[in-house]
C-alpha cells in the first residue's frame, strides 16, 4: 500500500495551524519549519537593532512602525517568514497576524538559519514588491550585509563593518555599531 502524499500548507492554513501552538514556526514551501532557540547573542543583537530602528523612526517623525519577533511576513501562497525585526510604513492594523508589505526586514545570523538567510529568505523578501532593504546581521563579526533595491530593480548588496548606515526610503540613518550590543 503507498503513503498518501503529503498534504502542504497555504500560509492561511499555516497561520491556522500555528495558532496557540507551542513554539515559533515558519512555512517553507508549504511545510512548517520549528524556529530554534536563540543564543543572548542572538536576542540581543535583535533587541539593540529593534531600538535603533524605533529611535530612527521617531527622530525622523516618520509614519513607519518598527516590530521585533512575530509577526508573519507572507511571501507568497506557500511560504511566510518571521523576521526578526521588520519595518512597515504606514503601521498595519493592530489585529492582523501577517503582513505582506515590509520596507525594512532584519535576520540575525545563527548556526541554525544561516544558508536559508542567504539563500531562502533573500529571495523570498526582495520579491515582495514594498521591500526596499533587507539587512542581514552578523553578530559574532558584527557586519551587516545590506540588500537594497536600487531602481525596483536586484538589490546592490554593500557589507558595512562600522559608520552610517542609510535605509532610504525611509530616510533613516542609523550607527552600524548601535545594531549589536556594546562589546565588554
Amino acid at each position: 500500500m503507498s503513503e498518501p502524499a503529503e498534504r502542504l500548507m497555504t500560509v492561511d492554513s499555516f497561520l491556522e495551524w500555528a495558532w496557540g501552538r507551542e513554539g515559533k514556526f515558519e512555512l517553507h514551501d508549504g511545510r512548517p519549519v520549528a524556529m530554534s532557540p536563540e543564543r543572548v547573542r542572538h536576542a540581543g543583537t535583535k533587541s539593540e537593532t529593534f531600538a535603533a530602528l524605533r529611535d530612527a523612526i521617531r527622530r525622523a517623525k516618520l509614519p513607519c512602525r518598527a516590530y521585533v519577533d512575530g509577526i508573519t511576513v507572507r511571501v507568497r501562497r506557500d511560504r511566510a517568514f518571521v523576521p526578526d525585526v521588520l519595518v512597515v510604513c504606514p503601521a498595519p492594523p493592530p489585529d492582523v497576524v501577517d503582513i505582506d508589505n515590509p520596507l525594512i526586514v532584519v535576520e540575525v545570523l545563527s548556526p541554525s538559519t544561516e544558508e536559508a538567510d542567504h539563500s531562502l529568505k533573500l529571495e523570498g523578501y526582495l520579491s515582495l514588491p514594498s521591500l526596499a532593504h533587507y539587512l542581514i546581521l552578523d553578530p559574532v563579526r558584527r557586519v551587516v550585509i545590506h540588500h537594497k533595491r536600487e531602481d525596483g530593480e536586484r538589490a546592490a548588496t554593500r557589507i558595512l563593518h562600522a559608520g552610517p548606515l542609510r535605509l532610504d526610503p525611509p530616510g533613516l540613518e542609523i550607527a552600524v555599531e548601535d545594531l549589536f550590543e556594546p562589546e565588554v
